[in-house]
């Protein structure tokens, strides 16, 4: 039962975190402070595989590697949902990038008035014979 609550309020800080913006340095203390705690874990988890187990028992789960595997489905959907909202923020900023480009290439490919060569006569058009 316990197991429950605990992926369930897992999933809805992962949801929260997830839909909050990441360009505050808030977020990026989070994301690393959750990093270094992944790390602990995972080194103590090595050292002493038997806590794991304990931990999972504690929490209603019948095996530690069960308990990894929650977790790591946790760890899994969030990186997911981050790289794909990544993902997305790249391409709108390739395609105001695209737009840009183009409409700077428009304005240099464009004649100023007057420039000789731009009314109208076969100078300017290069393609036809004279």
């Amino acid at each position: 039962m316990l197991i429950e609550i605990v992926l369930v309020v897992a999933i809805g800080v992962v949801t929260v975190l997830l839909t909050r913006s990441t360009a505050n340095a808030r977020h990026q203390a989070i994301r690393r402070l959750l990093l270094v705690g992944f790390v602990v874990v995972a080194v103590v988890s090595v050292l002493y595989p038997a806590w794991l187990t304990y931990l999972a028992k504690a929490m209603g789960v019948g095996r530690g590697t069960d308990l990894l595997l929650y977790a790591l489905v946790i760890a899994f959907v969030s990186y997911i949902a981050t790289s794909h909202r990544r993902a997305n923020l790249l391409s709108r900023k390739i395609t105001l990038l695209a737009r840009e480009l183009s409409l700077a290439e428009a304005r240099l490919a464009r004649p100023e008035d007057g420039a000789p060569g731009t009314d109208g006569t076969a100078e300017s058009r290069r393609d036809e014979p004279v």
